[in-house]
């Protein structure tokens, strides 16, 4: 990366809790992982020291407690007589902890490094104005927000409080936690941003199909995906400046982009305007925020070249600009090809987002 003068930005940990961490240990559960984790940051930290100055802890954090496993290395089912929650948050916890500590080594290791946390934003609107709809919402936020509000503010917000209290939920510190998760905090707010979402307490509605969040609904003014998130981009505009707003941080959108069906041409092309579209309409929306005084730091899509995606274990929900022979059974040569969308992000790229538009300079098929 250097070589070709692109800056690196390094994840410490994406969804990969050793499982042998989770064999012997139930994964962030145990308290035990945030010496190993450390020591694991110590090392990278002090090996990359001069070739990388932007790091991230843990990527998008907050699916914890939506996916211990996924987000934790946690397996519930391990726990007896505890509910889900609480070992979601004990877990979160630790690693609150961790990243205060990688923080604190990572100053003192790496000159003029910034470390970042990393967060799912799940923007969530209310359907409608009723006064219960505006607080569902404001609650789903807030549960969100938690997050980056113990990582970018230093301390567990009040609001947390009661909801641990009414959900009976404990979280178990040691002496001297807090002050470490008050003293370090990250340097930069990091986040992925894909959609948002709408609650409502008025009426039972269909759920969104294939969204990992339960209880969302439709939002009748935006369009979806092939499975079913919400399109939104002035979402995006939205959501910078409620960050903004809220922290006065730098900001860095990690994470944005389109899972869809893409289909291989005769001539072995792939035409993918839809995704272009995707892209272009949430960099506008990027462009309006930064008028508004937003301090975007950068933006990196996910993903260049297609992957399995973490949500429905689909190789056939694609966001990459590159295409990758292999189906869902993992059936495939492996034969990478470029989609138009990689000639359009290309002039992206080389105008630093100036040049949002097809181009006859480049190979865009209509």
């Amino acid at each position: 990366m250097l070589k070709y003068g692109i800056e690196p930005l390094v994840t410490l940990s994406h969804y990969e809790t050793p499982l042998d961490l989770t064999r012997k240990y139930n994964g962030w559960y145990s308290r035990k992982l945030i010496g190993f984790y450390t020591r694991y940051a110590e090392t990278v930290f002090t090996r990359y020291k001069n070739k990388v100055k932007y790091w991230l802890t843990f990527n998008e954090i907050n699916v914890i407690t939506h996916s211990p496993y996924t987000g934790g290395g946690i397996l519930v089912e391990n726990v007896p007589n505890q509910s889900a929650e609480q070992i979601a948050y004990q877990g979160a916890h630790h690693q609150f902890v961790a990243s205060a500590l990688a923080t604190k080594l990572a100053h003192e290791i790496i000159p003029d490094v910034k470390v970042g946390c990393m967060l799912a934003r799940m923007t969530t609107y209310p359907v409608t104005n009723h006064p219960d709809d505006i607080l569902l919402a404001q609650h789903k936020n807030d549960l969100n927000l938690f997050f980056t509000d113990v990582q970018v503010r230093g301390e567990y917000p009040k609001v947390m409080e009661r909801y641990f209290k009414e959900n009976n939920i404990q979280i178990v510190k040691e002496v001297g936690d807090d002050e470490i998760i008050k003293q370090y905090p990250v340097d930069f707010i990091s986040f992925s941003y894909y959609m948002s979402l709408s609650v409502t307490t008025q009426s039972e509605e269909e759920n969104i199909l294939g969204n990992m969040i339960a209880g969302s609904v439709k939002n009748p003014h935006l369009q979806t995906s092939d499975w079913g998130w919400q399109i939104d981009p002035k979402g995006l505009r939205y959501t910078l400046q409620d960050f903004h707003n809220r922290y006065g941080k730098p900001l860095f959108i990690v994470e944005n982009g389109l899972g869809a069906h893409d289909k291989v041409e005769e001539d072995g092309s792939i035409h993918d305007p839809y995704r272009v579209d995707y892209l272009r309409q949430h960099m506008e929306q990027m462009k309006e925020a930064v008028k508004d005084g937003v301090g975007l730091m950068g933006y990196t899509a996910w993903g260049p070249v297609d992957l399995i995606s973490v949500s429905t274990n689909e190789m056939s929900k694609r966001y990459g600009f590159i295409y990758v022979d292999q189906d869902d059974e993992g059936n495939g040569t492996l034969e990478r090809s470029k989609k138009d969308s990689f000639y359009w992000y290309k002039q992206v790229i080389q105008t630093n987002g100036e040049d949002l538009s097809s181009s006859p300079k480049v190979k865009v098929s209509q």
